[in-house]
């Protein structure tokens, strides 16, 4: 690795949903430079030919690491295979030992490939669509109920997802965030509830969040 990009920022190209906060509140807890930059996708900006060659399938969010693995830059886009590199880079929120990294792999996956969509489609539904599809709210309301219960029970006796604090709790935090707009009641899931407190104080994610604010849009150090 050399060291010419070593001091720069990464790149995030964001904006300001739960998946572009996943990588936001990353980046604050590994304390690295970054340079936020917002795609308003209520505009269409995340279809412009230079976003493209950054995030192909044209959504958010993705990063410009310009000190890549062998020096050069490297793009990524899905903010699961993000985390994941940024945990492997960094040697933080991502454990190496084989048995603890397929825990924290497993419930990652679980969000992006369960928890995100069903929320993200229980969300639509209850807010965005042209008009109330009965069949789609009640579909979508029940199975994030089902997910936070999971969740809920993985919790009972552990105070994380998977061990320690973990790339798969950053996954899941921003989604589990908007409770009331998933019509959840937080209050029949005490465990996720306790899980939501402990990380919603800590500082860097406090920070993550505020990315995309006009007195964010800063470098991080």
């Amino acid at each position: 690795m050399t060291d010419d990009h070593q001091d720069e920022a990464i790149d995030l190209y964001f904006w300001t949903t739960p998946n572009g906060f996943k990588i936001s509140i990353m980046l604050e807890e590994l304390g690295v430079p970054y340079n936020a930059h917002l795609i308003d996708i209520n505009t269409g900006e995340q279809f412009a030919p230079a976003f493209l060659k950054i995030s192909p399938n044209n959504r958010i969010p993705a990063i410009v690491d310009p000190d890549g693995p062998d020096g050069n830059p490297l793009s990524i886009f899905e903010s699961g295979a993000i985390l994941q590199y940024l945990g492997r880079k960094y040697s933080a929120f991502y454990p190496t030992t084989e048995r603890i990294k397929a825990d924290v792999d497993q419930w990652l996956f679980w969000q992006v490939g369960g928890l995100g969509p069903m929320a993200g489609q229980c969300f639509h539904f209850r807010k965005y669509a042209p008009e109330p599809i009965p069949y789609g709210i009640e579909r979508y309301t029940k199975e994030v109920t089902r997910l936070f219960g999971v969740m809920d029970r993985r919790l009972a006796d552990r105070p994380y997802l998977a061990g320690d604090y973990s790339i798969a709790d950053i996954a899941c935090f921003p989604w589990v965030k908007l409770w009331r707009d998933l019509a959840q009641d937080i209050e029949q899931f005490p465990h996720l509830k306790a899980w939501l407190e402990r990380i919603k104080v800590r500082p860097a994610v406090q920070r993550g969040l505020s990315a995309g604010k006009p007195d964010a849009m800063r470098k991080q150090a």
